[in-house]
């Protein structure tokens, strides 16, 4: 990989510029290099971080971090196992809820903290390939499939009925936090260009939405979630049964 190349093909020319390097340098580790690029994404974008970039607010070469990192694809794994951590840290830490439908409550809004907190990572999680292609995203850790599946265990769900649960609840998620944490911030100039000739945004033709603006700007993410958390607690309710 030519790490003057960002990953739309473009010349990393002001990586420099991006430099860090105030105060003694920490020595490098894996973890180190992970956390910083989680860190980078959160500010800039995927879309902004190339090897360079990363190094730059490192405060060191690109080529240091190959010692640690192999490439910027191996490097977005990590990324995405650091967000996995974090989620696995935060559904453990405490016992178990006092009945299944709080468990799950708890862990969607686990899940739901997650993606607010990276929208900018989210959507990565959610499309990276899974360590286990059986695996559904953004539920893509082992260990926490191994983890939401005994807890269902622990409330009495039969083997199949918790992989049925599994399954319906990875979706719900997918489908509901990939819409919320999208955004048009990490699009090139180009895909905005398109976007604007594809369709005219004046809303003076459009009297109905007009109307609205204000109602559909406000996304009402978080009310829907909550309806549909509910929806799918209903329906493990007949599974269960």
């Amino acid at each position: 990989m030519d790490d003057r190349m960002g990953p739309a093909g473009t010349e990393d020319v002001d990586a420099d510029a991006e430099a860090t390097t105030a105060g003694p340098r920490r020595p490098l580790d894996q973890m180190r290099i992970l956390r910083a690029a989680v860190e980078f994404i959160d500010v800039n974008g995927l879309s902004k971080l190339t090897m360079r970039r990363l190094g730059a607010h490192l405060g060191v070469e690109a080529m240091a971090l190959y010692r640690y990192v192999p490439g910027r694809e191996q490097l977005l794994d990590g990324v995405v196992e650091m967000v996995m951590d974090e989620l696995y840290e935060t559904t453990n830490a405490g016992g178990l809820s006092t009945s299944w439908q709080e468990y799950l409550q708890m862990q969607a809004h686990a899940v739901r903290t997650i993606a607010v907190k990276h929208p900018r990572i989210f959507p990565l999680v959610a499309t990276r390939p899974p360590s286990a292609p059986w695996l559904r995203p953004p539920l893509r850790s082992l260990r926490w499939v191994e983890s939401f599946l005994q807890g269902l265990h622990d409330y009495g769900f039969r083997p199949k009925v918790s992989v049925a649960v599994y399954r319906s609840f990875a979706t719900f998620l997918l489908g509901s936090l990939l819409l919320e944490s999208g955004t048009l911030e990490d699009l090139t100039i180009t895909e905005k260009v398109n976007l604007a000739f594809i369709e005219d945004d004046d809303l003076s033709s459009y009297p109905m939405i007009s109307a609205v603006t204000e109602e559909l700007k406000d996304g009402g993410f978080e009310v829907e979630f909550e309806a549909a958390l509910e929806d799918l607690i209903e329906r493990v309710t007949v599974m269960r049964s």
